[in-house]
């Protein structure tokens, strides 16, 4: 039996994609290709798993101009979700391409300061949709005003109504998760040195940063990924690593929330953990292949997927 998902965003973004001929300092710059898309860690996640055919509500505050739109883009994709009104405007950020280079460009722009009744009126909104078995993703950055273990009590508080806590987050709010123990951790190859202290240059390093947050019982599984090289995920009975098909496209936006929507959606869906990562490792290269800030799409995942290679690490 599959279960809901819900993800909560506490700094969404309106995500402006374009592509100029060439990016070269003090001079106008004709931009190609342009689109808006809603953002945002779980707002992506959400919308891949509406691709997906799965139950799914995204949950995150919005204000200003930039906030209607990220409200309108998601009605246009009919991914359901419920808008916290607040008073700051609601963060852009703009990605772009040098097409001569083909080299990409992200510029991640701040968000606006979220009040105690603002952040705590999400989590609530979040909570309120779960019951025992569903996920609750908490994912991106976190906007001033907002506790830096915020993770850790989302997971508790999803826990005591019996749902699965995810959380896919960087720099201190990251660090500040592992109070309290998460289902399911998804980090990137430097989210994950971070939070170990160290850097991590092999294949053993990245599987004993897995296993001991594993063994150490933060969250009871652990994705790393990897971006060409792949993905790693940990569980108490073993840890698998799943190859990534060679890509040639720069756009690398959305790949990470992709990889972990279409993990999360498996889950969801019963999947056994090591069945799930060859898909997600697909969305996430599927991405790639996307416009802009457009993400994965199913057909692709499903060709990718086949050809990707899943083994047991010692």
């Amino acid at each position: 039996m599959r279960k809901r998902v819900v993800t909560l965003t506490l700094n969404p973004a309106l995500d402006i994609a374009a592509s100029v001929a060439k990016l070269v300092p003090d001079r106008k710059l004709r931009c190609e290709d342009t689109r808006k898309d809603s953002g945002g860690g779980g707002v992506n996640v959400a919308r891949v798993i509406h691709r997906l055919e799965g139950e799914v509500t995204a949950i995150f505050p919005a204000g200003g101009v930039a906030g209607e739109v990220v409200c309108q883009r998601l009605r246009e994709e009919r991914v359901p979700f419920h808008a916290i009104p607040v008073a700051g405007e609601t963060r852009e950020n703009f990605n772009v391409i040098d097409r001569e280079t083909t080299k990409q460009y992200r510029f991640i722009f701040p968000g606006s300061a979220l009040s105690e009744i603002d952040w705590r009126a999400c989590l609530n909104a979040a909570l309120a949709l779960l019951t025992p078995g569903d996920y609750l993703v908490g994912s991106g950055s976190l906007p001033p005003g907002v506790p830096e273990d915020f993770y850790a009590r989302m997971a508790r508080a999803a826990q005591a109504k019996g749902a699965n806590a995810v959380v896919d987050a960087s720099g201190p709010a990251l660090k500040g998760f592992d109070t309290q123990k998460v289902h399911l951790l998804k980090t990137s190859r430097s989210e994950m040195s971070d939070l170990v202290g160290h850097a991590l240059p092999n294949l053993a390093s990245w599987q004993t940063a897995c296993t001991n947050i594993v063994a150490e019982r933060k969250a009871d599984l652990v994705a790393l990924s990897l971006g060409p090289e792949g993905a790693l995920l940990a569980a108490s009975n073993g840890i698998w690593r799943a190859t990534a098909p060679a890509m040639s496209s720069a756009n690398a936006v959305g790949a990470g929330d992709s990889f972990l929507a279409a993990l999360v959606w498996k889950l969801a869906n019963g999947a056994a953990p090591p069945d799930a990562l060859p898909f997600a490792v697909a969305a996430g290269s599927a991405a790639m292949l996307a416009v802009g800030t457009g993400l994965c799409e199913r057909a692709n995942i499903d060709r990718l997927a086949k050809d990707i290679a899943i083994e047991r690490l010692p």
